[in-house]
C-alpha cells in the first residue's frame, strides 16, 4: 500500500516539477502556472469528500488501481496539448484520479496497520516518497526531450496499479469487514484539525509550486537548481513523516503537532529571507517541520470520526494536500504584481495559524 501511495503521489509532485518547463517552453507566467496547479487540485478538492462518503457506505477497493491509472494518464497528456486549456484539462483529469484514490486507500491502510501511528506513518511516507521522486523523474526526461515526452510519465501509474491490485486482492476479505470503528464522531475537533490542514496545505503546495522558480532566483542554476530544491522539499518531507509516527508514540500526537508547527514558523522565515546556499538547509528544516504532523492528521482525523474513517482519511490524506492548490493563484497574483519573495512570506502567517489552532486540540477520547 505504501508503494502504491508513492506511485499515485508522484503525480501530485509532477505538477510543480513541470512548472519551470511550462514557464520556459510554453511561456506561462506566475498566474498561468498557478492555474495549472489549481486545475490539478480544485476538482480533487471538490470531489474527494464525495468519494469519502461512498467508501464509508461500501468498500470500493477496485477503485484504487483505477484511480492511480487515471492520475498518471492526466499527467501523460499535459504536454501533448498545445493550448493552455488542454493542459488545464489534463491536469484536472490527474487531480480526479488522485481524489478517487485517497479515501479508500486510507481506509484500507488503517485496516492493514491496525490503526498504528507508526504503521500509518509508513503508508503516509509513501506519498512523500512519491512527491520526492517526481522531480527526479520529470526533470531529466523533460529536459532531454521537452514537454512532448510527458506520455512516458504514465509508467509509474501502470506499475503502481499492478502492485496495488495484488495488495487489494490479498486483503479484500479483511478490508470489506473492517475499517469503521465504534464511538461518537467529534466534529468540532475534526473541523479544528481541518483548519490546521488547510493552512498546512497552502504552505506546502505553495512551496511546491514556486520553490523551483524561487531557488533559481536565490541560488542560480535554472531548472536544475529547481529540480534539486523540489527533491530536498519532498525528500525532507518524507523524513519528517517517518519521524512523526515515532515522536507521536513517545510524546503524543497533539503535543508533537503543536511543536512541529511552532518550529516551522522561523524555518519558513529563514527560507524566504536568508540569502545564499543556506537556502537548502532552511528548505529541509521547513519540510521536516511541516511534514511531521502529516500522518498524525490521518490518525487523529480517523479517531475524531471513528464511524467515518473513509471520509476522515480522504480529507486528511488527500483533501488536505489538494486544497492548497486553490490558493496558489492568489500567491501567483501577489508574485506577479510584487515579488515572489513577498508572496512566499505570506506562508509564515499560515504556519503560525496552524500553531495557534493546534492549541485548541486535545487527544481523542480513544487514547
Amino acid at each position: 500500500m505504501a508503494a502504491g501511495h508513492a506511485c499515485v503521489d508522484i503525480y501530485q509532485g509532477c505538477v510543480p516539477a513541470l512548472v519551470p518547463f511550462l514557464a520556459a517552453e510554453r511561456g506561462l507566467g506566475y498566474v498561468a502556472v498557478s492555474g495549472i496547479t489549481l486545475a490539478a487540485t480544485l476538482l480533487s478538492s471538490v470531489v474527494q469528500p464525495v468519494f469519502g462518503v461512498l467508501t464509508d457506505r461500501r468498500p470500493l477497493t477496485w477503485l484504487i488501481p483505477v484511480a492511480m491509472t487515471t492520475a498518471g494518464l492526466g499527467i501523460a497528456l499535459i504536454g501533448v496539448g498545445q493550448t493552455y486549456w488542454l493542459m488545464w484539462l489534463a491536469a484536472a483529469l490527474s487531480g480526479l484520479g488522485v481524489a478517487a484514490y485517497h479515501p479508500e486507500a486510507a481506509r484500507m491502510a488503517r485496516v492493514v496497520s491496525g490503526g498504528s501511528h507508526v504503521g500509518m506513518s509508513w503508508f503516509s511516507v509513501g506519498g512523500n516518497v512519491g512527491f520526492a521522486l517526481a522531480p527526479v523523474l520529470v526533470t531529466p526526461i523533460i529536459a532531454a526531450g521537452g514537454l512532448s515526452l510527458t506520455p512516458l510519465l504514465v509508467v509509474p501509474a501502470l506499475f503502481g496499479a499492478t502492485v496495488t491490485t495484488w495488495a487489494v486482492r490479498s486483503r479484500t476479505a479483511v478490508a470489506v469487514t473492517c475499517g469503521n470503528g465504534e464511538g461518537a464522531d467529534d466534529w468540532p475537533s475534526f473541523l479544528r484539525l481541518s483548519l490546521i490542514m488547510v493552512c498546512r496545505s497552502i504552505v506546502f503546495v505553495g512551496l511546491g509550486t514556486f520553490i523551483a522558480l524561487y531557488a533559481g532566483q536565490r541560488v542560480g542554476g535554472g531548472t536544475t537548481t529547481g529540480g534539486i530544491a523540489l527533491f530536498v522539499l519532498f525528500a525532507a518531507g518524507a523524513l519528517g513523516t517517518l519521524l512523526g509516527g515515532r515522536l507521536a508514540t513517545r510524546y503524543g500526537r497533539v503535543r508533537t503537532l503543536r511543536t512541529s508547527y511552532a518550529v516551522a514558523v522561523p524555518a519558513i522565515a529563514c527560507l524566504v529571507f536568508v540569502p545564499g546556499p543556506a537556502f537548502f538547509g532552511f528548505l529541509a528544516a521547513t519540510a521536516i517541520a511541516m511534514s511531521i504532523p502529516f500522518s498524525l492528521h490521518v490518525t487523529l482525523g480517523q479517531d475524531f470520526l471513528p464511524g467515518r474513517v473513509g471520509t476522515a482519511g480522504g480529507m486528511t490524506l488527500g483533501l488536505a494536500v489538494s486544497i492548497g492548490g486553490v490558493a496558489t493563484p492568489l500567491l501567483g497574483t501577489i508574485a506577479e504584481h510584487t515579488s515572489l519573495r513577498l508572496a512566499l512570506s505570506t506562508l509564515i502567517a499560515l504556519a503560525l495559524c496552524s500553531t495557534l489552532i493546534a492549541h485548541a486540540l486535545t487527544e481523542p477520547a480513544t487514547e
